[in-house]
């Protein structure tokens, strides 16, 4: 596959991404080309970084490619364009993010995606507003391959305002999704705000009984947090199951699907959140008894 890049069909509505960067008075394209002038050396050095030179991290720019950092498949949180008003302010509030990307029957036929922001606009954070029409408000994609530079890929995104970017593979299909903050802190080390957590920490505990999870949580370490056995019962085959995603599927005996609710012989609630045709990712654990 080429290193080229695309665009998703602009839909009827689309909203440029106005808010995001600016050209440069110079001429240049904006912030992220300043920076890489500033900082990238005008010949390569042959004694390593000088005290006041440019950043470790700028030599990622050209060292490493976009499948080093995309967010894999699997892990992807995206909505079909199906999805209601409702249930898409539910998929904002429970992931955490601002962009979704949006997708028609699955995700490898991705439409574009939609921003918080313009949901938020067109529509009140109580719900109200315009009728909902989800095609009016999708943003454009860009589609990009596994093997291009970082580098190469941050310089577009910028000059384009595009903050997210979907991987194809060489059939076509996704295989992952990188953001400009996927990039930036190649170079700049990671950036945390107030919504991040341990990456080891696979859960959220939202109020007593009730805990907000990923289904690839190990199922030892959620036991010894809820401090019950989700592996005891007669029903469940501790042997062939590993994490939550796998003991749900299990109870169901096949994939559930988004909104499903699967009862645990012994209680518990499981109500997916986020899955696809292949797995479950994300899912609400409740306990009746805890209130």
């Amino acid at each position: 596959m080429n290193d080229t890049t695309d665009t998703a069909p602009a839909s009827a509505g689309q909203q440029p991404e106005t808010e995001d960067d600016s050209s440069a008075p110079d001429g240049r394209s904006g912030f992220f080309s300043r920076l890489l002038d500033a900082l990238t050396p005008d010949a390569p050095a042959e004694d390593g970084p000088k005290p006041g030179g440019p950043l470790r991290g700028m030599v990622n720019l050209h060292r490493m490619r976009v499948e080093d950092v995309a967010i894999p498949t699997a892990e992807i949180v995206a909505a079909p364009l199906t999805i209601g008003k409702e249930e898409l302010v539910t998929l904002f509030r429970n992931s955490g993010m601002s962009r979704i990307p949006i997708y028609d029957g699955t995700l490898d036929t991705p439409l574009g995606f939609v921003h918080l922001k313009d949901l938020a606009l067109s529509h009140g954070f109580n719900g109200n507003g315009l009728d909902f029409d989800l095609t009016a408000m999708l943003r454009p994609l860009l589609f990009v391959p596994p093997s291009m530079p970082i580098g190469v890929l941050l310089t577009k995104m910028q000059t384009e305002r595009r903050h997210m970017a979907l991987v194809i593979d060489e059939y076509g299909g996704v295989d992952g999704l990188v953001t400009i903050e996927d990039l930036i802190e190649q170079v700049v080390g990671e950036i945390a705000d107030e919504h991040d957590s341990d990456e080891n920490q696979t859960w959220i505990r939202e109020k007593p009984g009730c805990y907000l999870v990923l289904a690839r949580t190990p199922l030892d370490d959620f036991e010894s947090e809820i401090g019950m056995s989700l592996t005891e019962n007669e029903d469940v085959d501790e042997e062939e199951i590993d994490t939550l995603g796998g003991l749900v599927s299990m109870l169901a005996g096949r994939v559930p699907t988004r909104g499903e609710v699967i009862q645990h012989p012994d209680g518990p609630e499981f109500e997916v959140i986020d899955a696809d045709p292949r797995r479950v990712k994300r899912m609400r654990v409740r306990f009746p008894a805890a209130g």
